[in-house]
């Protein structure tokens, strides 16, 4: 069983997802605060790379995922098509 190792940012405390193909925190972060919501990044057909970490918010604590994108277009893009569970 592989064990993801966490890592903090200025911002976040960060769990990589084990299905990121580029693991690697981008520009333009976009935080979900729905920890469980399923997002599955490949189906929204964004123009840069990107990818996806469960994150710890450490300004109040609050859980949830973190989508890191390489295109700031693709913010508008994801933030459209994005709907919680």
């Amino acid at each position: 069983m592989a064990t993801a190792r966490s890592f903090e940012t200025t911002d976040y405390k960060l769990f990589p997802s084990p299905r990121n193909v580029h693991r690697v925190v981008f520009e333009h972060q976009v935080f979900v605060p729905q920890p469980y919501a399923l997002i599955d990044l490949p189906s929204y057909a964004l123009r840069g790379r990107y990818s996806l970490f469960a994150a710890c918010r450490l300004s109040d604590g609050k859980m949830g995922q973190l989508v890191t994108l390489e295109e700031a277009d693709d913010i508008a893009k994801f933030k459209a098509k994005f709907v919680p569970d």
